[in-house]
């Protein structure tokens, strides 16, 4: 009796399962792809929607709001996207690239993915995409400290030592001009 009590159940799971893989599943992630953020230069986002359902996204929306206008600068494409579909078994990829107009600590936070789940719902489906977290930006002059070849500096030194070095090494070669004179060769 148990053991039928279980098989029913099973049926009745493997049913509903069978059900939900013609609706399609968005998984989103945002990632941020620079190893170092800095005040004024470009940070590149990227986002990326896998389909792993059994039907094909429908009207599938991507809103970023993480990026406040007075925080953030955009460089080069948009905060909002829309594709008419993502079929079953298959990604698309955004990337935005803005630029933080100050330095501080600034918590990434995720984006918004609202979709149809199949062609006769009628109901959006909201997720949200993965979220980086928080990120230090580094000041540009904190930045350029550190990691800048440092020429000028190194010109500097040098041009400093060199009257170090040159002094003595005249005087040398002077004293032992003076007193090394070549002896005739007797043939």
């Amino acid at each position: 009796m148990k053991l039928w009590i279980v098989a029913v159940l099973l049926s009745f799971a493997g049913y509903s399962l069978s059900e939900d893989e013609n609706v399609a599943r968005l998984l989103a992630s945002k990632n941020i792809l620079n190893q170092y953020l800095v005040e004024g230069r470009d940070l590149t986002v990227e986002y990326k929607i896998f389909n792993i359902g059994g039907s094909a996204a429908l009207n599938v929306n991507l809103k970023e709001e993480g990026f406040p206008q007075g925080d953030f600068e955009v460089v080069k494409g948009n905060l909002q996207v829309r594709w008419e579909r993502i079929a079953p078994a298959t990604n698309v990829s955004h990337i935005v690239v803005v630029k933080p107009m100050q330095y501080g600590y600034f918590n990434f936070t995720s984006a918004e993915v609202s979709y149809l789940p199949s062609e006769d719902s009628e109901e959006k489906v909201i997720g949200y995409t993965s979220a980086p977290g928080e990120g230090g930006i580094v000041g540009s002059k904190d930045f350029d400290r550190r990691f800048s070849p440092h020429v000028l500096d190194w010109l500097v030194f040098a041009v400093m030592t060199l009257p170090s070095l040159c002094i003595p090494f005249l005087l040398f070669y002077r004293s032992k001009s003076r007193y090394d004179q070549p002896k005739a060769k007797k043939n």
